[in-house]
């Protein structure tokens, strides 16, 4: 596996994969690899015969400066972990190689953004987030790109920029991997206190009573989202949001029908942790 640190690097890489007649794989990260990261890695050498990995903790995404500086970072152990996998190209870039001196340029996706995450982290994350996306797309071009389900949101924002800019990737989401007890796997995880990570179980206990409300009957919103929060509560966790919307827009949906999101947010400690389930749900 060779680590690039130079956009130029990267390119060459990927010029001699298409050469020999490879399609190429790209799982957009920002390290501190776990099971999550490495099921898309494993999906995207499984559907491609060249798999780029970017390693990049992107400062314009994050509203907050102290969950910046928190993040984990683990180079080492993830160059190992993603040389396990099989993957090709891991690019590791400066901050400067992905924002020069001068950079001046933003992409933004309108209506997605401005709920559930854009709302409770501010406009500029998602901006963020679509903008070094955009940018990792023109610098590897790859067929595939694979993104976890966990950031349900994230998937559906980054899926509508590639549409809209008429981007050739096609975007595969992939499930959300789970600990066995149910929490989702996540990089900040190692920064709850053992209290704190039997508390963080209020996420997935809250989803797990939205979706029992829903099987039992219920097709109001606003009462799935009530039995969703009072399960995390009973946890001792408030919920930042708990919101059932339409899988595809993010809107609101009532009566509940189709395919439906069930989203949670919620502060666990020093921690925010998202979470989120879709279920299919009959007009009965």
């Amino acid at each position: 596996m060779k680590i690039a640190r130079t956009i130029n690097e990267v390119r060459a890489g990927v010029a001699g994969a298409r050469a020999s007649g490879k399609t190429v794989g790209f799982v957009p990260t920002m390290g501190a690899f776990h099971a999550g990261h490495l099921s898309l890695m494993r999906r995207a050498g499984e559907a491609c015969g060249f798999v780029v990995v970017s390693l990049f903790v992107n400062p314009t995404q994050f509203n907050e400066q102290s969950d910046l500086a928190a993040y984990p970072r683990h180079e080492a152990l993830d160059a190992k972990m993603a040389a396990a996998e099989g993957v090709d190209v891991l690019f590791a870039p400066e901050v400067r190689e992905i924002y020069p001196e001068g950079d001046a340029t933003t992409v933004e996706v309108r209506g997605l953004t401005d709920v559930l995450e854009g709302a409770s982290r501010g406009a500029g994350h998602f901006r963020g987030v679509t903008t070094v996306v955009c940018k990792l797309f023109n610098i590897v071009q790859p067929d595939v790109a694979f993104f976890g389900q966990k950031d349900a949101q994230q998937a559906l924002v980054v899926q509508r920029m590639a549409r809209d800019l008429h981007v050739p990737a096609r975007i595969e989401v992939c499930p959300t991997v789970r600990e066995a007890d149910g929490l989702a796997m996540s990089s900040r995880n190692v920064r709850l206190g053992a209290d704190d990570r039997v508390r963080a179980l209020a996420l997935r206990a809250g989803l797990a009573a939205a979706e029992a409300c829903v099987e039992a009957g219920e097709r109001d919103p606003a009462a799935v989202e009530r039995a969703g929060a009072a399960a995390m509560r009973a946890r001792g966790v408030d919920p930042e949001y708990l919101a059932v919307v339409s899988a595809e827009s993010l809107g609101p949906i009532r009566p509940l029908a189709g395919r439906v999101l069930v989203a949670v947010a919620a502060r666990v400690g020093p921690v925010r942790l998202i979470d989120n389930v879709i279920l299919d749900v009959s007009n009965s």
